[in-house]
């Protein structure tokens, strides 16, 4: 039933996840998936900014740190300076989850954390709160 529930609260949600590594993206994307959210996939920070822009409305992006040819913060910044992107809530997601790294996240302008290896059974409920407006900055 609340499977039921979760999918209809977030009918029509886009995840935009941005992450290289393609086992780490399909764990996130089935997970989103089985809360019935819509997924997109870019491998690199590279100009995440124009690919968002041509999806016609992104939810949510889920941005892995270490990236190739642009790390993760880079790609924050120029999503914070587009002015049709910049209200988009962007949630680290990396593997090297630390204290220092999720306040180097917090004061680059990322909108939450999550700590690799992401939990199967708390994944599901970090997404909700963040759809829902609540900040999730968890590094285990």
């Amino acid at each position: 039933m609340e499977i039921n529930k979760v999918t209809s609260d977030f009918e029509g949600t886009t995840v935009l996840i941005v992450e290289d590594n393609v086992s780490n993206f399909v764990l996130m994307a089935r997970m989103l998936d089985h809360m019935g959210l819509h997924c997109e996939w870019k491998t690199s920070g590279y100009e995440v900014v124009e690919y968002a822009d041509t999806i016609p409305e992104v939810n949510l992006i889920l941005m892995d740190i270490r990236l190739p040819y642009e790390d993760g913060y880079e790609a924050l910044r120029k999503l914070r300076a587009s002015e049709a992107l910049n209200k988009i809530p962007v949630v680290a997601v990396t593997a090297y989850a630390s204290e220092e790294q999720m306040q180097r996240s917090r004061t680059a302008g990322f909108d939450g954390f999550l700590g690799k290896p992401l939990d199967p059974d708390r994944f599901p409920g970090q997404i909700r709160r963040i759809l829902n407006g609540d900040p999730v900055w968890e590094i285990e």
